[in-house]
This record gives C-alpha cells, structure tokens and sequence, in this order.
C-alpha cells in the first residue's frame, strides 16, 4: 500500500529539484549538509568521505551535485540497515580532503566559516543544506507549528541560530533544547515556519503550507463563532426561563394586571407571550405596544425591577 508523503518530505523533495545557479549557494548548501551528515573514515591509511541517508532524492541530488563541483571519483551504493530500511552512502576517496577544505568544514568545531555564509544568498543556502541533512516539519494540518532540525553540537547550534539574525528581514527567533544526544533549533510560530520555507527556496510548499493553514484556520474561527452563538442561545434561554418563571410566581400572588407601571406590565405580557426573544427583540416589541422607543438598556432595568418585585412579593 501506498504511504501518504510527509509535508517534510515535499520539503526536502522541492529543495532538490530547484535549480541552484548560484555557485556560492549549492556551496553553501554542501557545507551544511556533510558537515551534519558527513564523517570521516579511514581505511588502507587513507581518509574518506561518507554520507550516508535513508532518502535516495536526497542521496541522488547530493551524489550530482559534488560530482558536477568536483568531478570527483564520488560514488553511491545502498544496503539495508537494522531496521531493515534502505540506507544510501556517498563515499569519496580521493577528493575529500580538497572537498571539506574548500567548503571549510570542521568536524570536531562548532563554528560556521563566515567565507561560507558571507551573504543572505549563501546563509540561505546553508540553511537548505541544514534542513535537508536533519531538519523535519509538522504538517499545516494540525495546531502544533513546529519546524526544528536536529544537531550533534549545541555549539554549532549556537553559531547556526546566529545565521537567521543576520539575515536580512528574517524574522526568526530560534530555540535551541536539548533532546537524548541531540541539539534541537526549533520554532513554533507559523509565520516563522513560513518565511524559513521562502528563505531556502521551498516556494511550493510554502504556497501549500499557507494556503491549508488558511483553510483550517478560517473553519476553526468558523467553529468559534458557531461555539459563540450557541452559548449566546443558551444564554438567552437561561435568562428567559428565569425571567418568565418570575413573572409567572408575580401573577399568581399579584396578577400582572395589577402592576401599576405600564412598561412593567406590558414588558411581563410580552415576554409572556414570547419566550424565546431576545432583549434587542422584547425592547423592539415594547416600542411598538408603547408608540415610542424603548431600548435594550430600558428593557433591563425593567427585568431589575421585575426581579425586585418577584423577591418582594414571592420569597
């Protein structure tokens, strides 16, 4: 059967399928992405580089992209791992030591090369790198915003944090928590999850993931007002129900008829004859019998009166 696609994975799907015509950003991006998903090996006393991933987009676009930078001897393979899911590696051997030098890596440091990340274009692309490497996304469909990707270091978590102030207009403010043996950024707020999307080029998802959490918005408000009026209704039956068992306890022992204020004893007879109308509605109607206008506020201080009465005369 047919697995429904994650809104992370549509993400990562967008980021590689774009179109990086700037060097500095798929540069940018690669830095990010092996310094998160890289290590180093060393095997008949020479060093290589392994990037491994569970995703064959992913696995695909990173192979192409460092063979089209580097024309270099890179090439990919899969196994099944424990879980027995297909796991992709990237293992290059005689380039990478001239790949983790050009793209400043440091495996062991915390820090960013500020070469790499020099401008929004590059910070941009690093942040794809990032999210294509450990990041995850909660589908727009649910109330729990949430947009995190997962480090080793909380240093380098630090520095990358750091990346989203010095982007122009970013509006971002992560949040760095610490989760098992892993260094969690995160944020929460929707339109921060959106403006990331627009920052590493998942245009599309961005479109989708604001246009669903439109939708769902515009029927939770839909709910609230449905939810308002029915307490309003429930409400205004409460307060009949009161009032007309009053001005029923004042007829038995009184008579309505003997109320010497005419708005008292009109306003009884109405709501008598109208239990479910609203104050707006009994104060319309009063006007009428009366020839002059009588307001909501008017139609209250009469049911004071009227409860005052009923305590005066029943109690």
């Amino acid at each position: 059967m047919r697995t429904t696609q994650s809104f992370t994975q549509k993400v990562k799907d967008e980021l590689c399928h774009n179109q990086y015509d700037s060097f500095e950003r798929l540069k940018a991006l690669l830095s990010a992405y092996i310094r998160i998903n890289g290590s180093i090996i060393f095997q008949n006393k020479q060093s290589s580089l392994l990037l491994e991933t569970e995703n064959a987009k992913i696995a695909k676009f990173v192979y192409q992209q460092i063979n089209h930078l580097y024309n270099s001897d890179a090439h990919l393979s899969f196994y099944r791992n424990q879980r027995k899911r297909a796991t992709y590696a990237i293992t290059i051997d005689d380039k990478a030591e001239e790949i983790i030098t050009d793209l400043e890596i440091s495996f062991l440091e915390g820090k960013i090369s500020k070469n790499i990340v020099s401008n929004d274009v590059s910070i941009a692309g690093y942040l794809a790198g990032a999210f294509l490497a450990s990041g995850s996304i909660n589908s727009p469909t649910t109330s729990n915003y949430h947009l995190e990707i997962s480090l080793t270091s909380e240093n380098y978590a630090k520095w990358m944090s750091h990346l989203f102030a010095r982007y122009k207009n970013s509006n971002i403010e992560p949040k760095i928590t610490h989760r098992r043996d892993k260094y969690i950024l995160y944020f929460k707020k929707s339109d921060q999850i959106a403006n990331f999307l627009i920052i590493i080029g998942a245009v599309e998802a961005c479109m989708e993931y604001e246009n669903i959490r439109v939708d769902r918005d515009f029927a939770n408000n839909a709910n609230r007002l449905t939810n308002l009026d029915t307490a309003n209704m429930s409400k205004i039956y409460e307060t009949a129900h009161r009032q007309i068992s009053e001005i029923k306890g004042i007829d038995s022992r009184l008579g309505i008829e003997h109320i010497s204020n005419e708005k008292m004893r009109l306003l009884c007879e109405i709501r008598l004859e109208n239990d479910a109308a609203s104050m707006q509605e009994l104060a319309d109607l009063l006007s009428e019998r009366m020839n002059m206008t009588i307001t909501k506020s008017n139609v209250n201080h009469l049911f004071r009166a009227i409860h005052e009465l009923y305590k005066r005369i029943c109690q």
